[in-house]
This record gives C-alpha cells, structure tokens and sequence, in this order.
C-alpha cells in the first residue's frame, strides 16, 4: 500500500476511534519486556507430550514427534499491518521464541480471527509447503493458502487428520468476526489426538457449559485454557474460575492458562488472571504446569 493509501487507512481509524491513536503514540517509547523464561525445544525428545508457551495463546506442542503451533502472534504489534507499519496494541512481552528459534512445525491450529489471533505477518513467515494449517469456517481468505501443503477450515463436529494427529472442532462461546462488519466468520476450539494423547485448546471463549459435550471416561492429559481480558468484556471472555470449571467438565488433566500477561486488552491489573486461576486450583497447584510466558513442560 502506498502511503496515500496509508495515510487514508489512518484518516479512516482516526475517525472511528481517536482514543487509539492516543494509545499507540502511548506505547510508542515503551519498551517490550524480556520472557524470565526460553523454552529449548530443539532439546525435546520424541516420546511423550511437550508444551512451551510463547506468550497470549501462542502454545508451542510436540506430540510424540509431531509439531504443533496455536494461534501465532509472534509480531511486536498484534492489528492491521499495513505495509511497514502495525496499527494494533503492543505487546507487554516478547515471544518467548522468535520465528527463526522455533523446531519444523507441521501444523498450525488457527481458532478464530481475531488479531490477537489470526496475525497475518506472523502467518506469512510460516508459509512451507510441508506445512498443513487448520481454520474456522470462512477465515482461509486472510492468509495465502497455495503456500502451504494444506488449508483446512473445520466447522464444529468436523475432524481432520494430520499424520499422527487427529483434530477436531468443537463450539466455544465467542465470535469470529476480524473487522465489525464480517460477522459471518467462524471460530473454534480443538481438541488433538494422538494414540493415547489427548489435548484440549479451547481458543477463546466466554463463560459455557458446552466443554461438557468434551467429556469422556478417557481424561486430556493438557486442557490449554484461556483466563484473562474478562474486564469488562465478560460476555466475550471467561473469568479464571471459569476456565477452571470448563476444564473440569470435559475431564482435563494438567492445565496450561493463556491469553494473559502479554496484550493489554482489559481492565484487570496484568498479574489478577494467573494469581485467581491458582487461587482456584489452590486445591491442586500441581495441575498448573505452566504459569508465566516462556515456561515449558514434559508428560
């Protein structure tokens, strides 16, 4: 985009929230936080389940060899990106990877397209033709899909598989829309299996009883649980205590919270998601394998 193309994109964004433009020349000096921690995946074996989390709900997984990435929002800025600039808010921390640090991935699980989700610069830099991707329902057109091996949009119910790994969708309480006016856009959680592996990623969601539908005899030995930006937006984002509970319900072992710590989307002070999430779980601290950016952990 040229810049009388970029200066009409700011004219359009200026009109429609001037309180942004105030917050990004905010945050313009800030400086980005270091990760207290840096996983080293290149030193995971190929047996078992490991899981490192890279920040917001940037999830790295390596199922019994077999590489996963959640919702890779690797860029300094998570919003449109229009040509050298980023109009969105700025990160808190850094990635606790950077894209050149990160092992083969062979897929990517995409939940929804939100931008603190579905980040098209952090999507570019992934394309490999030997790497598969999966989508919610009308969200492929946002990345270059003949540049991967292969795009798949899952609706709820539906599964895929994918050499070891079998995904499949299922319904959160939320919405997909990327701008306000494509609200036909879909958006999912997914559940990973693999042999005796079981994983539960539940994207986004508000508070639901739909994680029941999840339940088995057979527990997820991983549940990844989103637990902040709930102030004020409630209806859109699950409360630490509430990420708990849906997790119980659908019968999940160890617990990994996300989607904290890294944006500042909300109201709540930056460290009330994790210190409430613990106070819950106070009965079984041990089930929360992972609290802070860049911790990683092996079943």
């Amino acid at each position: 985009m040229g810049g009388a193309g970029l200066a009409g994109a700011a004219a359009t964004l200026y009109g429609v929230a001037p309180w942004f433009w105030h917050r990004y020349a905010r945050e313009m000096t800030r400086p980005v936080a270091s990760p207290r921690h840096r996983p080293r995946p290149r030193d995971w074996p190929d047996r078992g389940i490991q899981v490192a989390w890279l920040g917001h709900s940037t999830v790295l997984l390596k199922i019994d060899g077999f590489t996963i990435l959640t919702d890779p929002v690797l860029s300094t800025r998570a919003g449109i990106h229009l040509g050298p600039i980023t109009l969105g808010i700025k990160r808190l921390v850094e990635p606790a990877l950077e894209l050149e640090d990160l092992p083969l991935i062979d897929l990517v699980l995409v939940s929804h397209a939100h931008m603190d989700h579905l980040d098209t610069w952090s999507l570019a830099r992934l394309e490999n033709r030997h790497r598969s991707m999966v989508m919610a329902p009308s969200t492929s057109d946002l990345v270059r899909m003949g540049r991967y091996k292969e795009v798949r949009e899952l609706k709820w119910g539906e599964e895929a598989r994918f050499g070891p790994v079998t995904v499949k969708a299922f319904q959160v309480n939320h919405w997909g829309a990327r701008m306000r006016s494509d609200t036909y856009r879909g958006y999912n959680g997914y559940t990973i299996e693999s042999g005796k592996r079981r994983i539960l990623f539940a994207g986004d969601t508000a508070d639901t009883h739909l994680f029941k539908s999840l339940r088995s005899s057979k527990q997820y030995d991983i549940a990844i649980m989103p637990i902040g930006a709930y102030n004020p937006w409630i209806r859109y984002h699950c409360t630490p205590e509430q990420a708990l509970r849906m997790a119980n319900e659908a019968n999940a072992g160890l617990l990994v919270p996300v989607h904290h710590q890294t944006f500042e989307l909300s109201r709540e002070p930056g460290n009330e998601p994790i210190e409430r999430f613990m106070a819950a779980a106070s009965h079984e601290p041990e089930r929360v394998v992972i609290r802070e950016i860049g911790q990683e952990f092996r079943v």
